[in-house]
């Protein structure tokens, strides 16, 4: 509500600095809570040290130098605690890190100490190898290979942010992930070890946009693809997925906010033709080519479900179907029984 509400009022910088002081203030008053019951805690203020640069891509060079200043003047404490979420950008103005925030700042501060692990800790056992809103009898995965976890991250699993992994994979520190409401429970551990041949888990992303477009003109043609992805770069619009043919192309996108416009454009070049309220359920693991007999599996579990596009090849740990939304549960419920029953 506030984020709306100030929207109407203030300018970027200024909501940014009013959203800011959630963090500032919880931050304050827990640091200072420690204090009075014995902890030997101090706070480091992320506005001193978490900064972005021009690209509004985290500075790491100036977070490293900063913190590590910061950590070499504040020695001999128990608990160091900091914001999450919020930064200033190169201007020095405050600013903050986008959706997921603050799982990205602890992943940025593990990077940059650099630390044994970073650990992310939500109300889940670690992430499940399915949707247990909609699926019945998931099961927490006990380890994850980095690039399996930013798969899972960006098709739809909400326990972690696609961001968070990429600093910690190429720091090469693990990320643990922990239960809030059990502590005890073991997790899930991200790191670069690969089990081969195992298929980890299963996610599906709503709200997906299907375009396609036919042209005689992509025969044989070259520059065809290049003058499509130029329209999307146009108007900051990312794929998903991307499927081809001879005289085709399918692409998914799950940012609509300017369709209209794209569509228009595309006209230019062939016939388009439009699906929205789809979804994409991809399946994450070990899935080199060498991993023989894994597609037909997966595919079997999908052969009473109509796909509109399949991608696989792009990357060596995910299979991905474009489906329905109003056929997501019929899909995860199978892949489920078929990947993790059998």
């Amino acid at each position: 509500y506030l984020r709306s509400f100030t929207k109407d009022l203030f300018t970027s910088f200024e909501e940014k600095t009013i959203v800011a002081q959630g963090e500032v203030i919880s931050t304050n008053m827990l640091v200072n809570y420690l204090q009075e019951i014995g902890v030997k805690a101090v706070l480091l203020d992320a506005l001193d040290f978490m900064r972005t640069d021009k690209n509004n891509e985290p500075d790491m060079a100036f977070i490293r130098e900063n913190l590590t200043r910061l950590m070499d003047e504040n020695q001999g404490y128990q608990i160091y605690i900091t914001q999450g979420f919020i930064c200033k950008n190169a201007y020095g103005e405050t600013d903050n890190l986008l959706r997921g925030g603050s799982d990205y700042t602890a992943s940025l501060v593990g990077a940059a100490l650099p630390a044994d692990e970073i650990q992310i800790w939500t109300d889940i056992d670690g992430m499940h190898n399915n949707d247990p809103r909609v699926v019945d009898k998931t099961e927490a995965v006990r380890q994850l290979n980095f690039e399996e976890a930013a798969e899972l991250a960006y098709f739809g699993a909400k326990i972690l942010h696609p961001t968070c992994v990429q600093p910690a994979k190429y720091a090469g520190i693990p990320v643990r992930l922990k239960n809030t409401m059990d502590p005890d429970a073991e997790g899930t551990i991200i790191n670069n070890d690969v089990l081969h041949g195992k298929i980890k888990a299963i996610a599906a992303k709503e709200k997906i946009t299907a375009i396609k477009i036919k042209s005689s003109r992509m025969l044989l043609a070259t520059g065809f693809l290049r003058k499509v992805f130029e329209i999307f770069e146009s108007y900051q619009t990312p794929i998903d997925m991307i499927v081809t043919s001879e005289v085709g192309v399918s692409m998914s996108i799950d940012n609509d906010s300017h369709l209209n416009e794209i569509v228009d454009e595309l006209k230019k070049y062939g016939t388009v033709t439009v699906d929205t309220d789809m979804c994409i359920v991809c399946v994450v693991g070990d899935l080199d080519w060498n991993n023989v007999g894994f597609e037909t599996l997966v595919t079997d579990a999908m052969k009473n479900i109509p796909v509109r596009m399949i991608s696989y090849g792009g990357s060596n740990y995910n299979i991905s179907f474009l489906i329905k939304e109003e056929d997501k549960q019929r899909a995860l419920q199978s892949l489920s029984d078929t990947l993790f029953k059998a």
